[in-house]
């Protein structure tokens, strides 16, 4: 199992509840793929360095979970298609 950390941005203009939505099935997509969640970090609203689909805020998401090798591309071709995330990155953290 290796360290992974998921960032994304989900769009600002969405109700909450289906923001909260969109956060849990990423969440459910990586404990689907044999992930185990250790850390989930909510960083709020924050304004885009520029815009993405006219929209010039979004909310902030991180995450970070323990996976096999395999899960952080299946778990991307999968957020990739979601209709509410603006953008989102899967980086294998360092073993401090």
């Amino acid at each position: 199992m290796s360290k992974y950390e998921l960032t994304f941005v989900v769009n600002a203009k969405i109700e909450d509840d289906e923001r909260a939505a969109v956060v849990d099935k990423c969440k459910a997509l990586i404990e689907r793929f044999g992930g185990t969640i250790t850390n989930v970090d909510e960083w709020g609203k924050r304004r885009l360095a520029y815009e993405i689909q006219k929209m010039k805020e979004g909310f902030y998401y991180v995450v970070q979970f323990d996976a096999p090798t395999s899960a952080p591309a299946e778990i991307e071709s999968r957020i990739r298609i979601m209709d509410n995330v603006m953008r989102y990155l899967v980086v294998k953290r360092e073993e401090a």
